[in-house]
């Protein structure tokens, strides 16, 4: 049977008990029930205006709440000190303020606020120093000329820009030990380019030195950053552009190309050298070689001359007459073989008169014909016939002879 239906007595839940309850429930009558209830859990005195006292059970349940809430709190706030260290991080903890230890990778445990505090820093990160210039996203880059104009060591101006890369390796140092890292890194790598370069010539800055500058100017700048205790590492240094100051650079291209000029000539001079020296040293060598080729040769021939000789002098000791003959007629053999010769057979008892063009027959070959005495009918005078018969005559003694 429902609370509301006719006959059901008390048991309106919003009423009095054995009241009337014909009329809505007491809003107020609601609230302080409510108020006695968290009263008694607590261990308080119920409201109401009323002094009835507790029961003895309510003082015992209060302070079983209250040390449970209180269980609940303290188990949050030992929660809330569970924190997470990425790979890529370090975590510092502080404890009432003052530096306590660095955490490694991982999930750790500190005590919560107010007693600990973590800073958690990325030392993977590499960050980045511009000096000279400045440079974000796709805009242009800007010049800052109060940092990119520095002097040389033999008073001359450069406008150099350069750039340095950059990580944290300690971070109880970078959070403690300087107050505004970074911006101490820019003005120290400002220093030491300064420094580097102060000690240089500009056209040693301008030319070759460019990377020596660079690996010079980060050895300088780790050294201030070692000796500060940063906790900060320099991974690299570049040098992005120098240059002479803007007033003087038409000045300072005239420069340089004639610097080029005379390189390329001298890169041109020496290529000549290269060619012609080895040429000159090959034909040299030649000439050499020619030289001992016809000193062995004349050796040699003088040898086999000598050799020959004493070999004819020891036959000519041995047979005198037949060796002088043979002599004779090797000398006679070399000297008609370079000659030109006409020979001319005359019978016995003739008396005619012949006429030979020898001039023109040795002067037109080197061949000696064969004439045919017999058949040549040449005009006979009488000047010259005696003179061609004992011509003839001596011939014919000088072949009896041989």
């Amino acid at each position: 049977m429902a609370w509301n239906e006719p006959g059901s007595g008390d048991k309106d839940p919003w009423g009095k008990r054995g009241g009337n309850n014909d009329g809505p429930p007491d809003l107020d009558e609601v609230v302080k029930n409510l108020q006695r209830k968290f009263a008694g859990m607590f261990g308080g005195k119920s409201g109401g205006g009323n002094n009835t006292q507790p029961p003895e059970g309510g003082s015992k349940s209060g302070s079983i709440g209250a040390g449970l809430i209180a269980a609940i709190i303290l188990l949050v706030w030992l929660l809330s000190g569970i924190y997470i260290v990425e790979p890529a991080e370090r975590g510092v903890v502080l404890r009432f303020g003052q530096y306590s230890h660095t955490s490694m990778p991982g999930p750790h445990w500190h005590f919560p606020y107010p007693i600990d505090k973590v800073e958690v820093v990325d030392v993977a990160k590499i960050r980045s120093v511009e000096i000279g210039y400045r440079s974000s996203g796709g805009r242009p880059e800007s010049n800052v000329l109060s940092e990119s104009l520095m002097l040389t060591n033999d008073e001359n101006i450069v406008d150099l820009k350069i750039a340095g890369q950059y990580r944290i390796n300690d971070a109880a140092q970078y959070l403690f030990n300087v107050r505004t890292p970074d911006t101490i890194l820019r003005q120290m790598m400002e220093s030491a380019v300064r420094e580097v370069v102060g000690q240089s010539t500009m056209d040693f800055v301008l030319t070759e030195g460019r990377s020596e500058v660079a690996t010079r100017t980060e050895q300088r700048l780790q050294a201030m950053l070692d000796a500060h205790a940063t906790g900060l590492t320099v991974t690299s240094v570049s040098m992005q552009d120098v240059q002479p100051p803007e007033q003087v650079q038409s000045a300072f291209a005239d420069v340089v190309k004639a610097r080029e000029d005379e390189v390329r000539q001298k890169n041109e001079a020496e290529a000549y050298a290269n060619d012609i020296i080895p040429r000159a040293r090959g034909q040299a060598f030649r000439v050499i070689q020619e030289a001992e080729a016809y000193k062995s040769q004349v050796v040699a021939k003088a040898n086999g001359e000598a050799s020959r000789f004493v070999q004819v002098m020891t036959e000519y000791e041995k047979a005198p007459l037949i060796t002088q003959e043979r002599l004779y007629i090797d000398a006679m053999e070399s000297v008609y073989s370079r000659s030109q010769k006409v020979m001319v057979d005359v019978e016995s008892g003739g008396n005619n008169v012949l006429y030979l063009p020898l001039d023109k027959m040795g002067s037109s070959s080197n061949k000696v014909p064969r004439v045919d005495l017999n058949n040549l009918n040449y005009p006979t005078t009488t000047n010259t016939t005696s003179t061609t018969s004992s011509s003839a005559q001596d011939g014919s003694r000088s072949r009896g002879g041989r």
